[in-house]
């Protein structure tokens, strides 16, 4: 098994000394253009391996050739919102960069699993299937494991409980307009609105979809790393080792949930193929509403990148 993660920031780098601890891999391949600095994460992650006791190699590269015949794909790669920078300037400045990173990955991979990580996730994920041209199941984004993960964080918090033992489902784009479903979370198979008054409940689904933001304002220069690349790995995790994992990941739908042909964040099986089925489960009308409200911004967004694509 060969992984590349390409992009060496916090998120990538982290994901990648995981990968390497969790022996999910024979080799880990860190991509970055900035030289020296894949080249000497990946070293110092590679000396960890007699303390961490994994015998994983781990390198650093600048030149996608490294790259060749990679089993998984992460792609990390964008940049963050700049001061004076629009929503649409960091749209199309990442759409480019993920263009670019797609069209060189294959360069050198013919059939890899991409997991996209780059913001904003439902619709880089889009650009990187378009791109790739891989089948569908090839090709999914990280958001709503990373969602479900703060969900359940808060709720154990809340509740002074194992995290352990919460489940929690959260759907659509990663962002304001992500759908925390309530009905299917649960502390140890008690729905969670056995436990907690709504208005809790609510505190805990707008914190949610802030979560990201939370960080970022106490971090002031940077975002959320350790969460965004422990959710990565669970889910190179569930691909590697054929666990059949139900997880929320963003996948290409073709009229489940009344939404066609766009990338959103659902239930999917994950196992050795990628995605091996998505789940349609039961919504409510509130819910169902709001994930084709979701999944509308992200078609709108898709449709202005065309030209880039083509």
């Amino acid at each position: 098994m060969k992984i590349t993660v390409i992009g060496a920031g916090h998120v990538g780098a982290t994901a990648a000394h995981r990968i390497a601890e969790k022996q999910l891999a024979n080799t880990v391949v860190l991509l970055d253009i900035v030289e020296g600095i894949p080249q000497g994460k990946a070293l110092d992650m590679y000396e960890s391996g007699p303390v961490g006791l994994f015998d994983t190699m781990v390198s650093g590269t600048n030149d996608y050739s490294d790259t060749a015949d990679s089993d998984i794909v992460l792609i990390t790669a964008g940049l963050a919102r700049k001061p004076g920078m629009t929503r649409e300037d960091l749209l199309m400045k990442n759409a480019a960069i993920v263009k670019e990173v797609t069209d060189q990955v294959m360069q050198y991979s013919k059939n890899p699993i991409i997991i996209m990580v780059s913001n904003p996730l439902d619709i880089m994920t889009h650009v990187g299937y378009v791109r790739s041209m891989l089948p569908k199941e090839r090709v999914l984004g990280m958001a709503g494991v990373l969602d479900s993960a703060r969900f359940r964080s808060f709720i154990a918090e809340e509740l002074n409980v194992s995290m352990q033992d919460i489940n929690a489902f959260v759907l659509g784009g990663h962002g304001d307009s992500m759908v925390p479903v309530v009905k299917y979370t649960s502390v140890a198979g008690i729905p969670l609105t056995e436990l907690l008054p709504q208005q809790k409940i609510d505190q805990l689904v707008e914190r949610t979809r802030k979560g990201g933001a939370e960080i970022v304002n106490y971090l002031k220069d940077g975002s959320a790393y350790y969460a965004p690349a422990a959710s990565c790995v669970e889910m190179i995790d569930a691909i590697v080792n054929d666990r059949k994992r139900i997880l929320p990941c963003s996948a290409l739908l073709e009229g489940q949930y009344g939404i066609d042909n766009i990338f959103i964040g659902v239930p999917v099986k994950l196992g050795k193929n990628g995605i091996e089925q998505i789940l349609e489960i039961n919504l409510d009308k509130p819910e169902i509403e709001a994930l084709r409200k979701s999944a509308a911004i992200v078609e709108e967004n898709c449709n202005n990148l065309a030209p880039l694509l083509a």
